[in-house]
């Protein structure tokens, strides 16, 4: 039998690619609420340097595997579907201001699990069902009503690719200056610093997560290429996936587990094998009422933000910037502006404080 006609090949696929990355996020402590964070309150600037080249790397071995013709990224729904820009720009505030409730995002959740966090399971419990509801449920009906009815239609322009786009324009296929470009002024910005380029665990766990989220892609593409099944063109996003997960498991109408449910699994396991090692498992419970209800509602307003803006800080954040889509930079400068209210709230008591600037040290 040929891998890619195994009806697991994608689950297995999913779930190695998901150990690497959650092995390699709890190592590194890689976090995107922890690394805004720090750079608000402390003008640390590592860890926000770290998940850029992660979208950096998967933007280039992404963009390389399209100009070899191994992969198509145009047949994925972040370039094929119309640009939802109510949902881009509320859906990411919600889902930023849901992960400062929770300190984390879904793919920070998963790497949590791993470690023994009961709160981060509760967390994904909760963000599982509000994006089953958001994409299937009452709240679907909502989101068709205020989001979906107001997208625009891309596809005389080459879809939401920045590269389609300029080239449909310009009347001559730019998609590798474009994506030249861009990977040059990411790749600028992160190794401007100094310190920073001393930093090699860091700059080892942001090219393994960009690789990976790369490998996804490729996976995907063999798969939709070989396989007599309708296959997703996918790399990888932690609010649906999370949903199918828990649908997975509760029950089973013939359909086996796709490339998502294979990722988050791996993480979950990636995470608890890092942890393990480093001897860092234990049980980690809410302390009170207050705390639980926090984390019940960031992670409602994950599961639901997430999908109105059609990806996470990873789905967004990594995979659409590896495919150039116009939605990434609207949909995370809205999670950025979400978490900042978030955590505004948090610390300053008021969702207002994130209008003025945080008293911080220069960042590094």
């Amino acid at each position: 039998m040929d891998l890619a006609t195994s009806p697991w090949f994608l689950a297995l696929a999913g779930l190695c690619a998901g150990f690497v990355l959650g092995y390699a996020a709890r190592a590194n402590r890689f976090c995107t609420m922890s690394a805004l964070e720090r750079y608000w309150y402390a003008g640390d600037s590592r860890g926000l340097r770290t998940w850029v080249l992660a979208a950096a790397v998967a933007l280039v071995a992404t963009q390389t595997m399209q100009a070899l013709g191994l992969i198509d990224t145009g047949e994925s729904f972040y370039i094929r579907s119309d640009f939802a820009w109510v949902g881009a720009i509320a859906g990411g505030i919600a889902f930023g201001f849901g992960m400062a409730l929770v300190g984390t995002c879904g793919f920070g959740a998963l790497v949590r699990l791993g470690g023994g966090s009961l709160r981060s399971l509760i967390v994904l419990i909760v963000l599982g069902l509000a994006a089953m509801s958001a994409q299937k449920g009452l709240v679907a009906q909502a989101r068709v009503a205020l989001s979906d009815n107001f997208a625009i239609d891309l596809s005389e322009r080459g879809g939401q690719s920045l590269g389609g786009i300029l080239s449909s324009i310009v009347g001559m296929d730019l998609s590798i200056i474009v994506a030249g470009a861009v990977a040059l002024a990411l790749f600028g910005w992160i190794f401007a610093n100094t310190r920073y380029r001393r930093e090699i665990g860091s700059i080892a766990a942001g090219a393994t997560v960009g690789l990976v989220i790369a490998f996804g892609w490729w996976a995907t593409s063999y798969a939709a290429a070989n396989s007599f099944d309708v296959v997703q063109i996918e790399a990888g996003s932690f609010v649906v996936p999370v949903a199918d997960t828990i649908l997975q498991i509760i029950t089973f109408t013939g359909v086996l587990p796709d490339y998502g449910v294979g990722l988050v699994l791996g993480v979950v396991a990636g995470a608890a094998a890092r942890a393990r090692r480093q001897r860092d498992v234990r049980w980690e419970a809410c302390d009170d009422a207050r705390e639980l209800s926090r984390h019940i509602a960031g992670g409602v307003l994950m599961g639901i933000g997430g999908v109105f803006a059609m990806g996470c800080t990873i789905g967004q954040g990594v995979t659409a910037v590896s495919a150039l889509a116009i939605s990434a930079p609207v949909v995370m400068l809205s999670i950025f502006l979400g978490a900042r209210m978030g955590l505004a709230y948090l610390i300053e008591g008021s969702a207002f404080g994130a209008f003025r600037s945080p008293s911080r040290q220069p960042a590094e």
